[in-house]
């Protein structure tokens, strides 16, 4: 820690997802103080898919745990520093920019914001009073926990799609409920769920409760055409459906759109010069690993070119 506390930095990378980590490998190979800090696992939400198969490279697919594990070997053999924190705030001025964290603050003259986004919740009754006991937001992590029961999944993108496949080889059944007549995942993660006996769907319904005793009973659903309300029993519930960007500190400091996602030019930079940002925290990412990687590689060479001043 002191050795990391005691440097100032030419970057800091906040956030260690596929963005970070690609910021990472490409400022440290270029000889530039890098210090990446993460406040939880290595690797971002990417960790809890079973299998990629749309990242370069890997004709078979890879474990995203072990994706992001190659990405950081990669990036500390080029000398990245990694530090798990939580950062807290920004202090900006154009020579010099401090990140408060809850282990202290570091100098920097450059920042790159690749911290991403977190999921979101339903806010309905039994969400919170069941979290943890039948209520989940990663089948990867929990899925085995439900060996020959009944669950849901709620969500219609690919987040929503990958549950229910990665539950399906666990649950005696899955139940795919989407507040739409279709789903907004792509098409060939769409075709692998039809084809999936296990799964199935309930269009044009949402979750108005959820409901149990020690542990997860049932739902209560309601049809958003028709207004019919109806009850499911299921052991667990998966709760996919969506994202918010980790971005509540940079409020203040930073230019975001609606959502809260940072905005930047096509070079990742901020209106901020010597902040950039990078990944599913940026305003119109398409939220996939490789962009995700190609935006830490972008934001890392703008980042020293700022430092250059070329």
């Amino acid at each position: 820690m002191a050795d990391i506390k005691n440097k100032g930095y030419d970057v800091i990378i906040i956030g260690g997802g596929p963005a970070g980590l690609s910021a990472g490998i490409y400022t440290a190979r270029s000889r530039l103080k890098s210090l990446l800090i993460e406040k939880e696992i290595i690797g971002g939400k990417i960790v809890n898919a079973g299998l990629v198969e749309n990242y370069p490279g890997f004709p078979e697919g890879i474990n995203g745990y072990e994706l992001t594990q190659l990405m950081h070997q990669q990036a500390t053999r080029f000398g990245l520093k990694t530090l798990t924190a939580e950062v807290t705030g920004l202090k900006l001025s154009k020579k010099q920019k401090i990140v408060t964290t809850n282990e202290g603050d570091f100098t920097t003259k450059t920042i790159i914001i690749a911290s991403g986004s977190k999921e979101q919740t339903l806010g309905v009754p039994g969400e919170q009073e069941f979290t943890g006991r039948g209520v989940s937001y990663c089948a990867t992590c929990d899925a085995a926990l439900f060996v020959g029961l009944p669950v849901a999944v709620l969500g219609g993108g690919n987040a929503a799609v990958y549950e229910a496949l990665q539950l399906a080889k666990f649950a005696s059944s899955v139940i795919l409920v989407h507040r739409r007549q279709e789903l907004r995942a792509t098409r060939i993660v769409q075709e692998q769920a039809f084809a999936e006996p296990k799964i199935s769907f309930l269009w044009n319904t949402v979750v108005e409760s959820i409901d149990g005793e020690d542990t997860v009973k049932g739902l209560k659903l309601r049809n958003v055409l028709t207004g019919e309300k109806s009850s499911l029993e299921v052991a667990g519930v998966f709760v996919a459906v969506g994202f918010k960007p980790n971005t509540d500190y940079l409020k203040e400091l930073l230019p975001l759109d609606e959502a809260g996602y940072i905005i930047t030019n096509e070079k990742m930079e901020t209106s901020i010069p010597g902040v950039l940002a990078a990944g599913d925290v940026r305003s119109n990412s398409i939220r996939q690993v490789v962009s995700a990687a190609g935006d830490g590689a972008t934001a890392a060479i703008y980042a020293e070119r700022y430092l250059t001043g070329s």
